[in-house]
């Protein structure tokens, strides 16, 4: 069901649902402004560190990923007043795991200018063994020295970050995430490679292959010699 107030441009609500619906990415993307927001808050990002999104040329990867998951798509319900947009979406998973979000819409002349989401995944038994495969990842992100693959586990989030030399987060993810310094609060072990970070606070050390460290949020990292950097991080709020 739709209700529409405003009186600009009228948005299209008919044209997400059947966009979502369809997993029509670049039928949703038309509805979005180029210089649009996307908020995210899950298990995986906490409310004190979303996942945001700035611009089409970051919107539209993700958007693409997203409707290549094999799952169905349904609107439940969506409604429009004035230059505000909420609807809340069912997602299924073949194996029947279900995803439902709610998500807020800021709009200007009739297109999305901010949306914000936030969702809740099925939670898997804890009581049966379960296995996880980073080459079917459920969320994944490919920027031009790093790659971030993340799936559910037993109800809990794995992250592979894979490193080039020369990344650095300050000058290779703080445009993206829309903060000067991370923000994520990372409990890791590492595969390969080897990484130095520093604190806000000017406090800094390494890790290297075969070690464990937890980084507090507010921090820089950067990749250390020649060799890519791969790491398995748990979040530390997700326990």
């Amino acid at each position: 069901m739709s209700t529409h107030t405003e009186t600009g441009p009228r948005f299209d609500s008919e044209a997400l649902t059947r966009a979502i619906e369809a997993a029509d990415a670049d039928a949703m993307l038309a509805l979005f402004a180029e210089d649009a927001e996307m908020e995210m808050v899950d298990k995986r990002a906490q409310p004190s560190s979303p996942d945001v999104l700035h611009g089409m040329n970051a919107i539209a990867p993700a958007m693409r990923e997203l409707f290549s998951r094999d799952m169905t798509h349904e609107v439940l319900d969506c409604v429009v007043d004035g230059d505000h947009a909420a609807y809340t979406e069912r997602c299924v998973y073949p194996d029947g795991t279900q995803v439902q979000s709610m998500t807020m819409l800021d709009l200007r002349a009739g297109r999305i200018i901010h949306q914000s989401t936030v969702q809740a995944w099925d939670e898997l038994p804890g009581t049966m063994p379960v296995v996880g495969d980073f080459s079917r990842a459920e969320v994944a992100e490919q920027f031009d020295r790093a790659r971030s693959e993340a799936l559910q586990v037993g109800g809990h989030t794995a992250v592979r970050l894979t490193l080039q030399p020369g990344w650095r987060w300050t000058e290779d993810m703080a445009e993206s995430r829309g903060t000067v310094k991370c923000m994520v609060n990372h409990r890791a072990y590492i595969i390969s490679g080897s990484l130095h970070w520093e604190m806000d606070d000017g406090t800094e050390g390494e890790v290297s292959a075969g070690q464990v460290v937890s980084i507090p949020a507010n921090h820089d990292a950067w990749v250390l010699g020649d060799e890519p950097v791969v790491l398995v991080d748990w979040p530390v709020s997700d326990s």
